[in-house]
C-alpha cells in the first residue's frame, strides 16, 4: 500500500496543507477499512476446520432434495451409514495415461466472485502437491457438483454420477474447509474415527452430546501407513460434540499436546492422498 504516499502534483489552488481534509480522512478510512478486513480474514483462516464445520452445521434444516448427512458426510440413504462406503465398494477416481488424477467438477453460479475465489484456490491447491487435477466438467458422467446447500458436507470417495459437495455460503467458505470436504470426496473419513486411534487418543463418550456419540466410531479408514495426526486437516479438535465444555478427545501419552487445530492439509494428509492414489 505504498503507492498511497506517494507525492504527486495536486491541484492545491494556493491553499495551505488541511489535516481534516475529507481526502486526508477517506484515505484513512479506508485504510481502516483494509485493515479491519485483513485481521477478520486472518482470524477465519486461522480457525480448526472441526470448529468451522460445527458453527456451519450445528442448526441446519435440510430440505427433502438433500442427501441424508451425518455431521459433515453424506450418505444415499441412512442405511448406507452402517457401511464404510469407500472400502465396501470401488471409490478411487482414475488415473489417466499421464499418471494424474483428473476430477471433474462444476460450481454453482449462487457464489459471488470471492467466494468463488476461496473454492478455486481449494481446488488448485491439491496440483501444488499431488497427482490430483481438479478439471471443469465437460460431459465427465462423474463429477463433484459443488453448491450453497445446508452446511458443509461431501459424500466419500467416488460415488458414481454427479455427486454433491455441499459449501454453504453461511460458514463453509474457508480454505480448510474447501480441502477438507474434497478430501472426503477423494477417500478420506475423520482421523479420529481410524481403527488405530485409541493408542493416540482417549475418547470420553460421558461428554460427547447425545446422539453425535457415532462420530466416535472406528472404522477402516484408508490410513497409507501414515501415523496417526494430530494436525491432520481431517482431525476434530479436543472438545468437538461436548455437551458441557469438557474434552471429548485427550491425547496420549501426552494429554497437553496439540489436537485438531489444522488451518489447511498437513504433510501425513499429503502423503497419504500420494500413496493411496500412487502419484
Amino acid at each position: 500500500m505504498q503507492h498511497n504516499f506517494n507525492k504527486i502534483a495536486t491541484l492545491n489552488h494556493v491553499t495551505p496543507y488541511d489535516y481534516n481534509s475529507v481526502s486526508k480522512m477517506s484515505a484513512l478510512k479506508y485504510a481502516l477499512s483494509l485493515l479491519a478486513l485483513l485481521v477478520v480474514s486472518t482470524w477465519a483462516e486461522e480457525r480448526p476446520v472441526s470448529e468451522i464445520l460445527w458453527e456451519a452445521n450445528k442448526d441446519v434444516v435440510r430440505t427433502e432434495d438433500e442427501p441424508y448427512v451425518v455431521d459433515d458426510i453424506a450418505y444415499d440413504n441412512e442405511m448406507e451409514r452402517n457401511a464404510d462406503p469407500c472400502t465396501s465398494r470401488g471409490c478411487m477416481w482414475g488415473k489417466s495415461g499421464d499418471g494424474k488424477i483428473y476430477v471433474p467438477y462444476t460450481v454453482s453460479s449462487q457464489y459471488s466472485s470471492r467466494e468463488r475465489s476461496i473454492i478455486d484456490r481449494g481446488l488448485q491447491s491439491f496440483s501444488g502437491f499431488s497427482c490430483i487435477r481438479f478439471v471443469k466438467r465437460s460431459n465427465q458422467r462423474d463429477y463433484l457438483s459443488i453448491q450453497s446447500l445446508s452446511g458443509c458436507y461431501s459424500f466419500v470417495g467416488r460415488t458414481g454420477n454427479s455427486q454433491t459437495v455441499s459449501l454453504s455460503r453461511q460458514g463453509c467458505l474457508y480454505h480448510n474447509t474447501v480441502q477438507h470436504e474434497l478430501l472426503h470426496a477423494l477417500g478420506f473419513n475423520h482421523e479420529q474415527t481410524r481403527s488405530d486411534r485409541d493408542q493416540h487418543i482417549r475418547v470420553l463418550l460421558q461428554n460427547v452430546q447425545s446422539g453425535m456419540q457415532h462420530n466416535f466410531n472406528k472404522i477402516a479408514t484408508l490410513n497409507q501407513a501414515t501415523p496417526y495426526d494430530y494436525n491432520s486437516v481431517m482431525q476434530y479438535h479436543k472438545y468437538a460434540f461436548s455437551k458441557n465444555n469438557q474434552p471429548t478427545m485427550v491425547p496420549i501419552p501426552n494429554q497437553n499436546a496439540v489436537i485438531g487445530k489444522a488451518t489447511q492439509m498437513s504433510q501425513n494428509d499429503i502423503t497419504r492422498l500420494n500413496r493411496l492414489y500412487k502419484c
